[in-house]
This record gives C-alpha cells, structure tokens and sequence, in this order.
C-alpha cells in the first residue's frame, strides 16, 4: 500500500529531481536539529543509565514532573477547552487580541513568564496578597506554583490544536442537533466534543509533553526546592554541575518521552476531522445497501438537459420503482391523533433581511422552495431556524409565536443536503437524539427511534455507523430523526441532491408517503422539477430574496413567471416586453404570439422544447417564427435528443427530436439549420 502511494506522489511530481539550491539547505536544517539528539545518545553511559534513573533525586524529581504535568494537563483541559471552543464558534470583539494572548507564552521567554507569574500571583503580586489573605494561597515556591507555570507555557499547545480542529468540523452538525432540540451545552458535550476528540487528544499529549519539560517559568516562579519544586529539568540543570553523566541519562528519558508522544500523534491525531473522516470511510460494499436500494455512488444532480417531465398536479407519483415501507404496529405516524407529538400546526412567517417574504400555510401543507443559485433559499431555511444574521423571521408556528425563542427551542426540524448524522453515534443513536434532547428516556427514546427506522425501510440497520450506510440509507435515517424529533416545522435543504438517480426515485417516494401524513408545514429547497412536482402543494419560487411566484405546482407548470424555473422545467423562457403582434425579446429579434398581453407589459415568452421545428432549408407554411441558427449541442434526454441551437436573430433555443429525425437531417455539431414555432405553441406570461 506504501509503494503504491509512493508511485502515485511520484507520479504527481513528474518524477523531477528536486533542485539543489533547496536540497542542500534542507539537509543541512535536517542535520542541524539532529546532531544534538545525536550527542545525547553518543555521549550517554549506557552502562550506567539503569543507576542514573533510579537515583533517589532522580525518581522523586520524576514523580513530582508527573504530579506537575498531569495537574497542569487537567487545568488545560479545565480551561483551554472552552476557549478553544470560544475562539472557533464565537465571533466577538477583541478576538484576534485574545488569540495574541493564547499565543504570548508561546514566544515569550520562559523566565519572563515566570516573572510575569511573580508579579501577578507573587506574595508582592497584584493578586498574591488576596489568595492568602482570602484563601490561604501561596503559590511561589510551592507546588501548586509549579503547576500554574507548567499551565501558562503548555495549555496554548491545546487550545491551538483544539481551535484547529474545531475549526475543521462543520457547524452544520451543531446546528442539524439544535434543530432537534439540544441545548448549547448538551451540542458541545454530545456533538462537538466526540467529534473533535482527536484534536483533544492531540493537544492533550503536546500540553502534558509541554508541561513535563518546563523549566524557565518554574525556577523563576516557584524557585527549585528538592520534592517541592524541583522537577526533572531542574534536575538535568542541577546534575549537570556535578554529574554530567548522569544528567545526560535523565535528559535522555526526557527525549524518549517527548518522541514518544510525537510518534504516537504522526498521521493518528492530526489533521481536520473531515480529513479523517475520509481516511476512515471505507469502500461501500454489496453488504451496505439494504434489500433493493443501490448503494450511492455518484450524485444525480439534473443538468440543464436532463429529462424533464411534463406537467403533474400536486402530489401526482413519478413512475419509478418505489421501495415498500413496512408498517409496524404501534408506529407512531403523524396522521394518527393517538401518535406521540401529533397534533396540527400552522405556519405564519414575515421575513426580512436579504430574504423578504410573508409565507402563510395551513397544516399537512409542503412547499417546494425553487430559484437559481444565490436565491435566498437557504437564507430563508435559516432565518426560520434562527441560524442567520442574513435574515430575521417573525415566525408563529401551531398559533405559537416563537421569533425571539433559541433555534432548540423552536421545535423546527431540519434536514441538511447531506443529511449531517453524527459519525460518531449509530443509526438508532441517530434517530433518538432528539427525543432524548427533549428529555425523553433513554428506553422510551430508542423503542420510538427504532419504530421510525422500521417504517422507512432502514430498522435492520439501526446498530450501524453513519460511514456503514449507502447514500439512501444515510437520507432515511436522517428523515427519521428529524421525524422522530416531533417537529412542528419540517425543513429539507435539498434532500435528495447527492443521490444517484435510482436511489433518489427511492426516497422519494419514502418521503412521499410520510409528507402525506405529517401535521406540520414542510418546507423543501429543490432544483429537481421532479421533486417539485411530486412531493409539494405549492411551489415557491424566489429571485434575489423576493417571492417572484407562490402557487400550485401545475400552475407554475403551466406559466412559470422566472425564466430560471421555465427552464429548470425544461422549457424555452425568453423574457421582453409585449408588442401588439408577440413579444420584443430582451435578448433581441421577435417573437409572434397568438395571444400577446397588451403592448408595453413586461412578458415572459414559454416554448416546449417539443414545439420547436428543425429543417435543413427554410421552411414554407403556416410558422410565424423562423429563424436561421447553428447546431451547438446535441444530448440524450431518455429516448429523445435535445439540441442547443443558437442564432443571431433569436436568443438560444432547445429543441427536443427523435433520434431518427436528427439522423434524417443529419444533425452534427456546426450544421446549419432552420428552426420554426407557431405562434400558437407559445405561451406568454405576464410579469
């Protein structure tokens, strides 16, 4: 496996001899911090080493670094969590001059901080004469004077590492388990914590290796007085005026442990948590996806000429293979009155900030959110979770205002896109987390999580990690424990966007059949036409923070009012202002309608890609609009193909054939064509 990364890091090279104008001065830093570990172990008296280290003043300076060191460990743990915490998640003033101060002991010489000590905590300090007088706290000279040096050099050792790792893991999984009804505190200890353990653990072992070898702040601040202050540096200091030999031997333990805890740490503890993520996921197998779901591979997502269905009404099925979703006795659905958290909730909402919209629904109602990239879609999820600054949401939910309440308290559930499971907690462990937020218990939580598994599909894989689970499978699971939360607001931020197609069509109608039954409003962010119509009784489409359309997703079939969703939908949308014959198009040239809006009004043209004519030659007959263009592009679209055909005298248009008509007009990229609509098969929308 070795070999194998080395042929591929010489690959990445070109295998080019690396210059030596660099090599040589990188060798001799090499040497230069070898030799000294070099002398060490040249000029240490092997014969006499077992002698040296258990000397009476060498064991006891030995068990007093430990006594320092794991005490200085536990206040850096007490205290550098926390501010390392701080640092990644807060933002507030002064910041940047905190995380100076977090730095300082470590570029500051040691004995400077130790007389920095001295004159805050001294007997003569500006804090000294309080502790004694108040508590009967000396530190100089004093043991606990050792730890408190020991704790200001190492602890920024783990409050840098911790920040970088905190700073690696997403705020999505804080913010998915407030959403479920954690507190602050329970996200950190359950959530952010766990996941950040190798950063604890990393910055723990540089902290105690830290505190072991401190030295200048320790003489300075709590003096060298034999087992009260003297650790082992001191020792190695004092050894080496007398018994050099012998300090060579204890300097060498000293070495020994400090390599020691690197060598663990090297390739283990570093690096970002989504870096190890990716080290520890392995290869999905035939064993990972349930009976009848694929495991995911690559994401579906539904480029510009994709197939497109036609119109549907609301909740009409999408033909697919639908996976069954067995129905276990007493499982709690949404639909039963008896269920646990059932109940019927409304939705008022006025929000402002970059997204500005007023959105009424009644409950059992799901909205598709729509609209290009930079919409306002996710801005407006959030400000409804109360996660953004972007956006302020005065929101009612159930008759219940819940603007100024805390994200966890809002009973507002959310489904990130890629589903956001804790990697550290199972399945079912998963799925409970909410209830159990709620102060549900632990049995109870697990039998009512273990219950929503079963019913979409994924009970047998309850006992399995986030990283043991297919694409569709991770997607079930986090549906589940939003579901079980007993949410009263649902949101779904593009569910269903990393699934390759198959499983897409497989969730969802899973999340079909329990969007039917669910007592609160759904809101789902899509670019899926499909999902759009399949799964929502209103399609909301928003344009740079403002609702451009509000209505049944027939009707926004039928007359989209944002060329974005026109051709989402797989239409031809050319915006213009309406004349008295069609359309003057804002991209140039004329459009001629059946039945144009009245002159000077800002219109929205609608071709299908089915109405569009090509011909080799001009064509004669009853078309109204005919246009010279060239053949850009030709792509499958199921058993159809869609050609791109672009013209100096129309904007471009899409065009959907037979395979058999493209090879009858022998269609290639570059040709030369005509293209023809009837007025008929236009569609113009007042805008």
């Amino acid at each position: 496996m070795k070999r194998a990364a080395t042929r591929v890091d010489a690959r990445r090279t070109g295998n080019r001899r690396p210059p030596l104008a660099l090599v040589l001065p990188a060798l001799l830093a090499v040497a230069f911090l070898a030799l000294p570990l070099v002398g060490i172990l040249a000029r240490t008296e092997w014969g006499e080493l077992g002698d040296h280290l258990t000397s009476p003043g060498t064991v006891e300076a030995l068990k007093l670094s430990l006594l320092v060191s794991f005490w200085a460990l536990g206040l850096s743990l007490l205290l550098g969590v926390p501010l390392a915490w701080l640092l990644a998640r807060v933002p507030f003033p002064g910041k940047a001059f905190v995380r100076s101060l977090v730095l300082l002991p470590m570029v500051l010489p040691p004995t400077v901080g130790g007389v920095a000590l001295l004159l805050a905590f001294g007997r003569r300090g500006l804090l000294g004469p309080w502790l004694e007088s108040t508590f009967g706290i000396t530190l100089p000279f004093h043991t606990s004077g050792a730890v408190v040096a020991a704790t200001f050099v190492a602890m920024p050792f783990l409050v840098i590492s911790l920040e970088g790792a905190l700073g690696g893991l997403r705020p999505r999984y804080e913010e998915t388990a407030a959403s479920l009804g954690a507190s602050p505190v329970r996200v950190f200890f359950t959530v952010t914590l766990p996941m950040v353990v190798p950063g604890v653990v990393a910055g723990a072992a540089l902290t105690w290796a830290r505190a072991l070898g401190e030295f200048g702040a320790t003489i300075t601040f709590a003096g060298n007085l034999p087992g009260t202050t003297q650790t082992l540096p001191l020792q190695v200091y004092l050894l080496l005026q007398d018994e050099p030999e012998a300090a060579t031997s204890v300097s060498l333990l000293l070495l020994a442990i400090a390599m020691g805890v690197l060598v663990a740490l090297r390739g283990r503890w570093t690096g970002t948590p989504a870096d190890r993520t990716r080290r520890a996921v392995p290869e999905p197998g035939p064993d990972t996806a349930a009976p009848g779901t694929p495991v995911a591979g690559t994401a579906g997502t539904a480029g510009p000429d994709a197939a497109v269905p036609g119109p549907a009404a609301a909740g009409e099925a999408v033909p697919g293979p639908a996976v069954p979703v067995p129905v276990v006795a007493g499982a709690p659905h949404a639909a039963d009155p008896s269920a646990p958290g059932a109940g019927r909730w409304a939705l008022r909402a006025r929000v402002t900030g970059f997204t500005r919209l007023t959105l009424d629904a009644d409950p059992g109602t799901t909205i598709a959110v729509v609209g290009p990239n930079g919409a306002g879609k996710t801005t407006l999820l959030r400000a409804l979770l109360g996660l953004t600054h972007r956006a302020h949401a005065e929101l009612t939910v159930g008759g219940t205002d819940v603007t100024g309440l805390p994200p966890h308290r809002r009973r507002v559930a959310w489904v990130p896109q890629d589903g956001a499971l804790f990697p550290h907690m199972t399945a079912l462990a998963n799925t409970a987390y909410g209830l159990r937020a709620q102060g549900v218990p632990r049995a109870e939580a697990r039998r009512e999580a273990q219950t929503w598994l079963d019913r979409l599909g994924v009970g047998h894989l309850g006992h399995r990690k986030p990283t043991q689970l297919s694409g569709g499978q991770a997607q079930r699971v986090a549906l589940a424990r939003a579901l079980a939360a007993r949410p009263r607001l649902l949101v779904l931020d593009e569910p269903l966007a990393a699934l390759d197609q198959t499983t897409r069509a497989h969730v969802r109608h899973t999340l079909r059949s329990h969007l039917a039954g669910f007592g609160g409003v759904c809101l789902i962010v899509t670019h899926d036409p499909v999902e759009a119509v399949s799964l929502a009784d209103r399609v909301l489409v928003l344009d740079g923070g403002r609702a451009l359309q509000d209505a049944a997703p027939a009707e926004v079939t039928r007359h989209p009012r944002s060329p974005w969703v026109a051709r989402m939908l797989g239409r031809n949308a050319w915006p213009g202002t309406a004349t008295p014959d069609g359309l003057a198009l804002d991209g140039g040239g004329t459009l001629v309608a059946a039945e144009p809006p009245p002159p000077g009004t800002p219109a929205l043209a609608i071709v299908a890609p089915e109405a569009v004519s090509v011909h080799r030659d001009r064509p004669a007959g009853s078309p109204r609009n005919v246009w010279a263009g060239t053949v850009r592009e030709i792509t499958t679209s199921g058993s159809r193909l869609r050609v791109l055909i672009t013209s100096d005298l129309a904007p471009d248009l899409v065009a959907e054939i037979t395979p058999q008509a493209a090879a009858e007009l022998g269609l290639a990229d570059g040709v030369s064509v005509w293209t023809s609509v009837k007025a008929t098969e236009t569609t113009i929308v007042a805008l």
